[in-house]
C-alpha cells in the first residue's frame, strides 16, 4: 500500500510539472498552453505531490 502511495504522490509531482510548463507556455499542445490558471494548479498539485512524498517517507 505504502508502494502505490508513493507512485501516486510521485506521478502527481509530474503532473504538476507538466502543467506548470504548459501554463508557462513552454510546452506546447494542449489547451492549457500558455493559461496561468494552469500553471498555478500545476504549482498546487507539485507541491502537494511533494508533501506527501515527504509525509510518507517520515512516517
Amino acid at each position: 500500500m505504502k508502494l502505490l502511495a508513493n507512485i501516486v504522490a510521485a506521478l502527481a509531482v509530474v503532473v504538476g510539472a507538466v502543467w506548470i510548463l504548459q501554463g508557462a507556455g513552454l510546452l506546447g499542445g494542449s489547451f492549457m498552453t500558455g493559461r496561468t490558471e494552469w500553471f498555478w494548479i500545476g504549482i498546487v498539485i507539485a507541491l502537494a505531490g511533494c508533501a506527501a512524498l515527504l509525509w510518507l517517507r517520515w512516517r
